[in-house]
């Protein structure tokens, strides 16, 4: 019996591949060092192979071992160092490199004003909330320093600016919510920016804001969350309504 011819062109050509998308080997080599950082296998303050030993041992191009090596330092998690004592360091993300993170993303993605109040509003009632709860002695001593900053009636626009910064920023950090600490201190260096005029920032203002932020320090003071969160609410919003009122900007310029 004769065999039976089969068409295997056709056969062939009904299998369908797609691209392969192969990865760099710097980000590979990345990959696995970001891996290692993050489970705590390599701790905060190691110091690396030097960069002729890692070649050696990954047996890539002195080039590869350099790229991986600045993306890890791009994303926080290795310093270099130079001179002889000089190389690559772990050091593990912090709040600062999470507040960075997040400026960057509002200056890239021009962020508007009403944007950042209305997340604002969305975090600071939790956060005051959440520091009712949690604060120390040392939170307050921050808040009542600030305080007294925030109501000098002698210090310039850049003063009373960054004085409220320090208070908003202090509340969250009365948290002990690294994620929160993150967010607001990217969100009121922002807000600075966005509210640094001295058409809405007039005395009115100043006395406002330092009365109530007396009165959420005492309800967090007090460990009263529910009065906390209530009363940052209403001030945030009514910050939010006055600052919105007088700016007419399409994004909000923050300095890095």
């Amino acid at each position: 019996m004769a065999p039976v011819e089969t068409n295997s062109t056709s056969t062939r050509s009904s299998v369908l591949l797609t691209p392969v998308d192969v990865p760099k080997a710097s980000d590979v080599l990345a990959r696995e060092l970001r891996e290692r950082i993050l489970s705590g296998e390599l701790t905060e303050g190691t110091a690396l192979p030097a960069e002729r030993e890692l070649v050696k041992q990954t047996q890539m191009s002195r080039a590869t071992v350099r790229e991986a090596l600045r993306i890890l330092e791009v994303q926080n998690l290795v310093r270099v160092r130079a001179g002889r004592a000089g190389g690559a360091f772990v050091q593990r993300p912090t709040t600062k490199s999470m507040a960075n993170s997040v400026t960057l993303m509002i200056r890239g993605q021009k962020i508007k004003l009403a944007d950042l109040m209305e997340t604002r509003e969305a975090l600071e009632p939790f956060c005051a909330e959440s520091a009712a709860r949690k604060r120390t002695d040392d939170d307050l001593e921050l808040l009542d320093r600030a305080n007294e900053d925030i109501a000098d009636p002698d210090a310039d626009l850049s003063t009373f600016l960054q004085a409220n910064i320090d208070w908003h920023v202090g509340v969250a950090m009365a948290s002990h919510n690294e994620l929160l600490i993150g967010f607001m201190t990217a969100l009121s260096h922002a807000i600075y920016a966005g509210t640094e005029n001295p058409a809405f920032v007039d005395d009115n203002v100043r006395v406002v804001t330092a009365r109530a932020h007396r009165s959420i320090t005492i309800a967090i003071r007090s460990r009263d969350a529910d009065t906390a969160g209530r009363r940052m609410r209403r001030h945030v919003h009514s910050y939010a309504k006055a600052a919105l009122a007088v700016d007419k900007r399409e994004a909000i310029a923050v300095d890095d």
